[in-house]
């Protein structure tokens, strides 16, 4: 209700321009019994079902940070809807309202996990399955130097050459889908694997498919031989790094801008005037703290 309050809601600017597409963006939606209510991606994971999937065996379930429901559900879902919104007016000339909730945003990405049940991928409790930390050939291992490795080695054929490259005798082990043995497997890998370095690891499964790469830091992801030949990130004119805006479009790819992020409120003033507001506008605008403004300081 922010909007309507400032009396920019959708009905209004929607008279004035019926081509607008007009994207309302929250955690709980529009409508609802916690519409009006505070919270975070934790509460919007945790009303969606997805938090209930997310732990280890015996632990207590755990969002991993903000990216699934504040990211994934809500911005990419919300600018999927813009993009849908944008397209269908090419066809009816009109526009629409954009109703982005990260519940259901959050809830529509996991439509995997709904749809897979009856496959046998999640019927164990939480931490013992597939993907969920349970198999031993998808789970991420400690090294000799306190680095890790992450293992996704799901297929037969990818498996086989995990366990070549682990030093194991496949006739010696159990079978990969033995779930009972899934445990026993995953402290014989973690031996193995604490035996040598990240590096050392890192060249006995390069240019195999056994599905084990590094875990990265940020600083060495950025400075990767994989992602330095693809140029996946830049720096800016501060020397921060970020990634590099993907999907790359062959026609028309993005052009990142070099400068450092703008601070909230920095261009507030100097937009505003461009748009043609007065001074005084701008200033009761500030008073009636509608806008901020936020100069940076000079580093002398």
């Amino acid at each position: 209700g922010v909007m309507e309050k400032l009396g920019l809601g959708p009905e209004v600017l929607l008279q004035e321009n019926p081509k607008l597409i007009y994207a309302r963006l929250t955690g709980f939606g529009q409508t609802g019994k916690y519409a009006k209510t505070a919270g975070h991606d934790i509460n919007y994971l945790a009303l969606s079902g997805v938090l209930s999937k997310l732990g280890r065996k015996d632990e207590n379930p755990y969002a991993p940070v903000n990216l699934l429901a504040d990211f994934a559900g809500g911005g990419v879902m919300c600018a999927m809807g813009i993009i849908t919104a944008l397209y269908e007016r090419t066809r009816s000339g009109k526009g629409q309202i954009v109703d982005a909730s990260m519940v259901k945003g959050v809830a529509y990405l996991s439509s995997f996990l709904w749809k897979s049940q009856n496959l046998g991928l999640w019927n164990r409790p939480r931490g013992e399955n597939l993907l969920d930390s349970g198999a031993p050939f998808y789970e991420t291992y400690k090294t000799s130097d306190g680095k890790f490795m992450a293992v996704g080695a799901i297929e037969p054929h990818f498996y086989n050459q995990l366990i070549t490259g682990l030093g194991l005798d496949a006739d010696k082990l159990p079978s990969q889908l033995s779930f009972s043995d899934w445990p026993k497997m995953k402290k014989k890998f973690a031996s193995v694997f604490a035996q040598k370095t990240q590096a050392e690891w890192c060249s006995i499964f390069d240019d195999t498919d056994a599905c084990v790469t590094p875990v990265l830091s940020f600083d060495d992801a950025a400075s990767h031989q994989h992602n330095k030949q693809r140029s996946s990130f830049i720096k800016n004119d501060q020397e921060e790094i970020s990634p590099r805006p993907a999907p790359l479009l062959s026609r028309t790819p993005a052009v990142p801008s070099f400068k450092r992020d703008p601070f909230i409120g920095e261009h507030t003033e100097e937009i505003l005037l461009e748009y043609g507001f007065t001074k005084q506008e701008i200033t009761k605008l500030h008073s009636d703290k509608v806008i901020e403004f936020s100069k940076p300081k000079a580093n002398l």
